[in-house]
């Protein structure tokens, strides 16, 4: 360059894998200890901030956690964080609240029992300081205000509260064992049992010991509260919800169909992808999961059991039955089988934070896609390839149909899903190998067969929901009813 300097391009590589750390356990069971149904962990969600997460259970119940090591450090945190310099301290989080979202149902009109268990939560945007989040079980979604109240309390009270009567009034000793004489109309001699006369006046300096009551609000407390309750808008049952970047919508999708709802408009939803055939023998496929786009709020993904992803344009038309786009890989001749359909079938899909990529998860592979290139993916990832000659099993008790989730770090370098082991399988990109996080979790007199190469196939001890951090290099996994959390 100037001065006869060159400047040479260091060369771009895969990032370095990371080495893995448990930080936390919530709920971890004790050996022997059963677990309960309701305690299951059924949806895990980090809001945009990372510092609130949330979890629902199968009972119906969202429990918050908060993180505590910013609160301490924040600023200073904050400030290495922009220095790039190493934190000795891990992310710590602490159980903030809990409420209970759902309760079961049941359908009259079709016979039909409702679950209370939460599918997926999300976060919305926070204001004045209260957290604001989404959840949904099978037929309702409901909008959550989280906040914290004042508790109220009188003090300096010139009475002593424990001689209050009734409404306030104060039994003395002077007139408790004395018989009253009321007079006619309800009144009484004047001068008698203490009481001022109408003559009576107050001295000049005032009566010292006589004091007003004062409101005093030192303590609070967390209080849920159900702002919206969107129902009776799936005639299947919902398998997501994703918040809009507009912040004023978001979408709920069925088996069948995709809403579009306004977060203030609980009466009414526009249906803007509808694939229910007008015979149903003709069904050739599912919606198994929808994803808004994180920063186009006309742009959002469906996936579907048999593999594809559909990116939709909502300024196309009102009812989106065409896409813009679709993603979707050929499979290799002579490679079809019993079982192609199920295991292709897709389980999740997370767009990328860029809005460039989307990460897929279908029962054998992790796959990433480029929106701008429908080819294929740019990336696949064996995570369960060990399992194919076990497939019939699995068919037999019914593991085959298991749905596991997938998630990316905020930089988009490095994706996560979960497996059976209740491993976390973390594929950097654009490596193409994989790393896992293993903790021996569990309990008890499991014994899982092991086969010839050491993979275990006890199919009950699985990791289907996690989440990543949206800053930081920090995973929150939910196995049974235990949430775990590591850092890297």
């Amino acid at each position: 360059m100037n001065g006869g300097d060159e400047v040479a391009a260091a060369p771009v590589g895969p990032p370095q894998p990371l080495e893995w750390k448990f930080s936390q356990v919530f709920g971890e069971r004790t050996a022997g200890e059963e677990v309960q149904e309701v305690d299951i962990i059924s949806a895990i969600e980090f809001d945009k901030t990372g510092d609130h997460l949330a979890t629902g259970d199968r009972g119906g119940r969202v429990v918050l956690f908060e993180r505590t090591d910013t609160k301490d450090h924040g600023g200073y945190r904050r400030d290495l964080e922009r220095m790039d310099c190493p934190i000795s301290r891990h992310p710590e989080f602490r159980y903030k609240t809990e409420f209970q979202s759902h309760e079961p149902e049941f359908d009259y009109l079709k016979s039909l029992e409702i679950e209370e268990k939460i599918n997926k939560i999300r976060w919305c945007q926070t204001a004045n300081g209260a957290l604001f989040l989404l959840s949904t079980n099978d037929k309702t979604i409901k909008f959550w205000k989280v906040q914290e109240k004042k508790v109220k309390k009188i003090s300096d009270m010139n009475v002593d509260p424990s001689k209050a009567v009734g409404n306030g009034s104060v039994a003395s000793s002077s007139n408790s064992n004395g018989t009253k004489s009321y007079l006619a109309n309800g009144g009484w001699p004047e001068k008698s049992y203490g009481y001022p006369s109408n003559d009576f006046t107050f001295p000049s300096g005032g009566i010292p010991s006589l004091h007003l009551p004062v409101v005093t609000s030192n303590e609070t407390s967390l209080v849920a509260r159900c702002r919206r309750v969107y129902a009776h808008a799936h005639d299947y049952h919902i398998n997501s919800i994703s918040n809009n970047s507009d912040g004023e919508t978001f979408i709920s999708a069925d088996d069948l169909r995709i809403n579009l709802w306004n977060l203030e408009i609980s009466n009414q939803s526009f249906n803007i992808v509808d694939v229910k055939p007008t015979n149903m023998e003709d069904l050739t496929e599912v919606i198994t999961s929808a994803e808004f786009h994180p920063n186009h709020c006309n742009m959002l993904a469906y996936s579907s059991s048999r593999g594809s992803i559909r990116l939709i344009d909502l300024r196309q038309s009102a009812l989106c039955d065409s896409h813009a786009k679709l993603f979707e890989e050929q499979e290799a001749p002579g490679s079809r089988s019993f079982f192609t359909e199920i295991i292709a079938s897709i389980s999740d899909i997370k767009f990328a934070k860029d809005g460039r990529h989307i990460l897929s998860r279908d029962y054998m592979t992790l796959k990433l896609w480029d929106i701008n290139m429908d080819s294929g993916p740019v990336a696949t990832f064996q995570v369960q390839e060990y399992l194919r000659p076990k497939l019939c099993d699995l068919y037999e008790n019914d593991s085959i149909f298991d749905k596991f989730e997938c998630c990316l770090s905020g930089d988009g370098l490095r994706v996560a899903t979960g497996s059976y082991r209740r491993q976390v399988q973390t594929p950097s990109r654009p490596s193409r190998s994989l790393s896992s996080i293993t903790r021996v979790v569990r309990r008890g007199t499991e014994s899982p067969g092991v086969d010839a190469n050491g993979n275990s196939f006890d199919f009950t001890t699985k990791l289907l929901h996690l989440a990543w951090h949206p800053t930081e290099n920090s995973i929150a996994c939910a196995a049974a009813n235990s949430l775990y959390m590591y850092y890297a």
